[in-house]
């Protein structure tokens, strides 16, 4: 799929009414009967507190997609982007018909509606649903197996958001977006089921490398069957995790959503047209694995040694705050702040001339005079 065609169906189709990182039912719900006059959407199954689960599906190929997005709750950046895409598809736009014909496509928008609205990672009862595979405590987790066995996928997509804190590889460049095809077993054997899914993530860095060159990365394999990825991949159907990263100020995710909308569509174009069979997996292997090595704001050769800032997001008002909080204070050359203030040796002070303390909360400081402000 051409870049331009990327741009502009982006432009055109993006949806205007979600926005930011507080996305939940409520928000959706306006979306799907609207999407319902063109698309099957059912209610299959509820959470903890009886929120509605749905899916979405459409297109008529024999290649079927099944996507889950806010697994974690406050993982939102990839639901704005699927919003987006859906618009694509409902838009009648004769440029992806192809794709309609090409695959079958089922979406879970938002698998885990409590911890939407309580903006958490985790649902009402404190379960991360990414490690309820194997005990299916949940109902989320069991509505999410129950479609995966009646819809009978060849691909799923997990997708997720990741912190501010990741590096692709241990360099000074934010891993903005991060895919992995999980391990299958224990020995993370590279098996035909893996191949696969690796075959459409290097696809999708290879696009992407014209836009955020050396800001793609992958996570770390190893095994774990609690997690829903490895589950699926074990159970043979290649399974790829995205993951909605950082981009330099982007902390409403909204750069990082056209990114995550354009490799969406990427992916499908290639499922749709090829025989996906494995044989390209090897690029893969080029993608550099994720390192913790970033801050959000690192102020350099102060007295007190290095400062590192990062952000704790808080829900207020049905609004994201992102609170500036000191989370350490030592020698941080191995690290990268995504941005760096240096203090040329001088005192650093807070507002109220209180000590600088890990834990602290600092909407800005002062060094020599010069006020440096960390609201977002």
């Amino acid at each position: 799929m051409q870049d331009q065609t990327l741009k502009t169906l982006y432009k055109t189709y993006k949806e205007l009414s979600l926005s930011g990182r507080y996305i939940h039912s409520g928000h959706i719900a306006p979306l799907l009967v609207n999407l319902s006059k063109k698309m099957r959407v059912d209610v299959v199954g509820h959470s903890v507190r009886k929120l509605p689960i749905h899916t979405i599906t459409f297109g008529s190929g024999s290649k079927r997609i099944l996507i889950w997005s806010q697994m974690h709750g406050n993982e939102s950046t990839t639901t704005k982007s699927l919003f987006d895409l859906l618009n694509v598809f409902l838009g009648a736009e004769y440029s992806v018909d192809y794709i309609l014909k090409g695959c079958t496509i089922c979406v879970i928008p938002i698998l885990n509606p409590d911890g939407a609205k309580f903006y958490t990672r985790v649902n009402a009862n404190g379960v991360d649903l990414n490690r309820d595979s194997q005990k299916l405590s949940q109902p989320e987790s069991r509505v999410l197996l129950d479609v995966f066995k009646s819809f009978r996928p060849d691909f799923c997509y997990n997708l997720h958001g990741q912190r501010t804190i990741f590096g692709a590889g241990a360099v000074n460049k934010s891993a903005t977006v991060s895919f992995l095809a999980p391990a299958q077993d224990q020995e993370r054997t590279v098996t035909l089921t893996r191949q696969k899914a690796m075959e459409v993530i290097a696809v999708m860095n290879t696009n992407l490398q014209k836009e955020i060159p050396n800001q793609v990365g992958v996570y770390d394999d190893g095994f774990n069957i609690n997690c829903v990825g490895d589950a699926f991949q074990k159970a043979g159907v290649p399974t790829i995790l995205f993951e909605a990263g950082h981009l330099m100020g982007d902390y409403r995710r909204e750069l990082v959503r056209e990114l995550l909308f354009k490799s969406l569509l990427v992916s499908f174009d290639y499922v749709a047209t090829r025989d996906c069979n494995g044989a390209n997996y090897k690029a893969y292997f080029e993608i550099p694995a994720n390192q913790k090595c970033f801050y959000d704001i690192i102020i350099r050769n102060s007295t007190f040694g290095d400062i590192a800032i990062q952000y704790v997001e808080v829900l207020k008002d049905g609004k994201v705050v992102f609170i500036p909080t000191i989370e350490k204070i030592s020698d941080l050359s191995r690290f990268y702040g995504h941005k760096e203030i240096n203090a040329h040796g001088f005192t650093v002070f807070n507002f109220d001339n209180s000590p600088m303390e890990v834990g602290n909360e600092i909407d800005f400081v002062t060094i020599n005079g010069d006020k440096f402000s960390f609201k977002v």
